[in-house]
C-alpha cells in the first residue's frame, strides 16, 4: 500500500512488548493514532517480518509494526553483538526507510546510541524529513554493561549530548530532561509513560483490611535496571514482621536465587514469595491482587531523569504505591491519597511507611485505590496526550 502521510517510529527496542521501552513506544504511537496519524513501528526484534496492524488502537489513525532485526540474535556471540551494536546499528533501519514507496512525514526515534543516530540523522537530513527523538534516560554508567568507561556507555553519552540535541524536536519523559534540553532551543514536549488506562479491566476485589496481612507487590528486574532497591524492601518487610505485623511481599520477575543475592544469600523472611516472570497480559491482574506496589529507588541523576513505567501501571490497575519520591513522581503520588510516601530510601524510612500501611483500615485502602485509578485516568491514559502530541507533530506539517 502506498502511504501519503505517515510517521515512522524506529529504534532497536522490542515491540509491542518485551521491555520498558516497548510500553513507552506503545503509548506514544497510540497517542499519535488517536491524533489522526498513521504510524509504522519499525522495531529492533526479528518479528513480524511483514507490516502487521496493531490491534486495540483507538483511531482515527492506525498503528502497524514490523521487525527489522537490528538487535543481535542470542546466537551472535560477543564479537558479533559488538559489531552489530557498535558499528552497524541503524543501517537496516535506513535501508528499510529507503525501500518505502513514500517517505514518512516524520521519523520518531526511541533508543539507539551514537551509531544508530549517526545513520538515522544523516538519512533524515538528506531527505528533509524531521527527526524527533524520544529521550527517557540519562544513561548512568553504573547501570550498563562495561561500566563508565565501556564503549556502550560512551556511545550512550555521545547520543545524549551530541545527537539528541541536534534533532528537530524532542519528546522527554521527565521535568529533569525537559530542563536539560530546553537550552538547546529545539521544540520540546514532556510526556510521562502512558498506556491504555481506560481499556484496562479491573478485578472486582475488596481490600483485605487492617486485620489481614498487608499484601505488597514488586514487579520488575532489579538486576537489569540496577535502580530498584528491592533488597531494602525485603529488609524492611523483615523488620515489620519482627514487630508482629503480618506482611506478604509478592515478587514478580527475578528468580529466587537472584532475590536471595540482594540480601547477601540470607534466607528470605517469611511472607516473601518469589513468583517468577509474568506474561505482560497478566501483570495488571497481579498488581490488583495487592494492597500496594512498592518502588524504592536511590535518588540519583539517572533515576530523576527517567520515570518508572511500573509506577504508572500500578496506578492504572487501581493499586496505590509505596515509594520514595524520585523524578516527577511527586506530581502524581500525594501522601495518603494515591499511596504512601517514604521519607527516604533507607531501610528505616521504608520500615516506617510499611508500619503505617499495616495500620490502615478497609475504608482508607479503598479510598486510595479509587484515587490511584482516577489519577491514572487523568495523567497516564494515552488518549490524554493525543492533542498535545498531534499539535507538536504539526509543527513540521
Amino acid at each position: 500500500m502506498r502511504r501519503t502521510r505517515w510517521v515512522a517510529c524506529v529504534g532497536p527496542f522490542l515491540f509491542p512488548w518485551g521491555e520498558a521501552g516497548s510500553r513507552r513506544v506503545h503509548g506514544l504511537v497510540a497517542s499519535l493514532a488517536a491524533a489522526g496519524y498513521d504510524v509504522v513501528v519499525a522495531s529492533g526484534g526479528p518479528e513480524p517480518r511483514a507490516s502487521t496492524p496493531l490491534p486495540g488502537i483507538d483511531g482515527p489513525g492506525s498503528v502497524s509494526h514490523i521487525g527489522l532485526a537490528e538487535r543481535p540474535p542470542p546466537t551472535a556471540g560477543p564479537v558479533g553483538s559488538s559489531i552489530q551494536t557498535l558499528v552497524r546499528w541503524g543501517q537496516r533501519t535506513v535501508r528499510w526507510l529507503d525501500a518505502q514507496p513514500t517517505k514518512p512525514s516524520h521519523v520518531l526515534v526511541h533508543g539507539g546510541q551514537a551509531q544508530y543516530m549517526f545513520h538515522l540523522q544523516r538519512w533524515c537530513r538528506r531527505h528533509h524529513v524531521p527527526l524527533i527523538v524520544d529521550v527517557v534516560d540519562w544513561f548512568n554508567g553504573r547501570h550498563v554493561r562495561g561500566g563508565y568507561l565501556g564503549p556502550l556507555h560512551v556511545s550512550m553519552k555521545l547520543a545524549l549530548h551530541h545527537y539528541y540535541p541536534r534533532c528537530d524536536g524532542a519528546i522527554v519523559i521527565s521535568s529533569y530532561l525537559e530542563n536539560h534540553y530546553r537550552r538547546t532551543g529545539q521544540p520540546l514536549l514532556r510526556v510521562p509513560p502512558t498506556l491504555d488506562v481506560k481499556g484496562l479491566t479491573l478485578d472486582a476485589r475488596q481490600t483485605a483490611g487492617g486485620s489481614s496481612a498487608l499484601t505488597l507487590a514488586y514487579a520488575g528486574n532489579p538486576h537489569g535496571n540496577k535502580k530498584d532497591l528491592l533488597g531494602t524492601v525485603i529488609e524492611a518487610v523483615d523488620r515489620v514482621q519482627r514487630d508482629g505485623a503480618r506482611v506478604e511481599l509478592r515478587v514478580y520477575g527475578p528468580t529466587l536465587d537472584e532475590v536471595r543475592g540482594l540480601v547477601e544469600g540470607r534466607s528470605l523472611p517469611d511472607g516473601v514469595r518469589c513468583l517468577g516472570r509474568l506474561p505482560q497480559a497478566e501483570v495488571a491482574s497481579a498488581l490488583q491482587g495487592a494492597d500496594f506496589t512498592v518502588l524504592i529507588r536511590r535518588p540519583d541523576r539517572a533515576t530523576n531523569a527517567g520515570f518508572s513505567t511500573k509506577f504508572c501501571e500500578s496506578l492504572a490497575s487501581g493499586t496505590p504505591v509505596i515509594a520514595n519520591l524520585t523524578s516527577d513522581m511527586g506530581r502524581y503520588l500525594r501522601p495518603n491519597l494515591e499511596g504512601l510516601v517514604c521519607r527516604d530510601h533507607t531501610v528505616a524510612g521504608v520500615t516506617e511507611t510499611f508500619r503505617a500501611a499495616a495500620r490502615l483500615s478497609d475504608a482508607q485502602r479503598s479510598l486510595m485505590r479509587q484515587a490511584a485509578r482516577s489519577q491514572a485516568l487523568e495523567s497516564f491514559d494515552y488518549r490524554a496526550y493525543a492533542e498535545p502530541l498531534g499539535r507538536f507533530f504539526r509543527r513540521w506539517d
